[in-house]
């Protein structure tokens, strides 16, 4: 894949409301190590709809890459202009200092919200012009989230298209913080 799509829950569907909850830790854990694997085989674009929740985190663990892989871009490329207009100050900050540290943001229409149609016009965008998603998503508690329709959307691509799906459940990320309060992992070993 040269270009990856990478999203999944909004905060909120995850019930987490601020920027310093364990849990957003072991999530950039996991996508950094899916980025990871995927710069090693030729990365070029990481691309995100730019919405509070995995997609800002994903850019936060891309950006944090480029200093392994520095040929690493990361885009935001939301469906409408200032998405982050009612959000809260905090939310915002985050949001700005991300966009600061990026290498390409756009917009898909260039005024406010408008309709749902801006997200699917956002979507078809995505979906062409990348080669495959990771996708934050878990059967069991995804069923009435944002995150089930790039699910099945990736899907069908696949099939059609053999459009690339990798997957980052619930149970990945719990197993990161239970390595972590554990204290074991495989690299922390030492065997000898």
């Amino acid at each position: 894949m040269k270009n990856v799509l990478v999203t999944g829950y909004r905060a909120h569907e995850l019930n987490i409301f601020g920027q310093k909850h364990p849990g957003i830790v072991y999530i950039q854990k996991a996508i950094t190590a899916k980025l990871a694997q995927l710069a090693e085989e030729g990365l070029e674009w990481v691309i995100s709809p730019g919405q509070y929740g995995v997609d800002l985190w994903a850019c936060e663990a891309a950006m944090n890459l480029k200093t392994q892989y520095p040929d690493l871009k990361v885009a935001v490329i939301t469906a409408f202009a200032n998405p982050e207009e009612n959000w809260k100050e905090d939310k915002k900050e985050y949001y700005n200092r991300i966009l600061q540290g990026i290498d390409f943001y756009e917009t898909v229409s260039r005024q406010p919200y408008d309709g749902p149609w801006q997200f699917k016009a956002r979507d078809d965008l995505l979906f062409r012009k990348t080669d495959g998603i990771i996708l934050v998503y878990d059967e069991e508690t995804g069923e009435g989230s944002s995150a089930r329709f790039y699910k099945e959307r990736a899907l069908k691509k696949q099939q059609e298209e053999g459009y690339g799906f990798l997957s980052i459940s619930t149970e990945d990320i719990q197993s990161l913080a239970d390595e972590d309060a554990s204290g074991w992992s495989d690299e922390g070993m030492d065997m000898s």
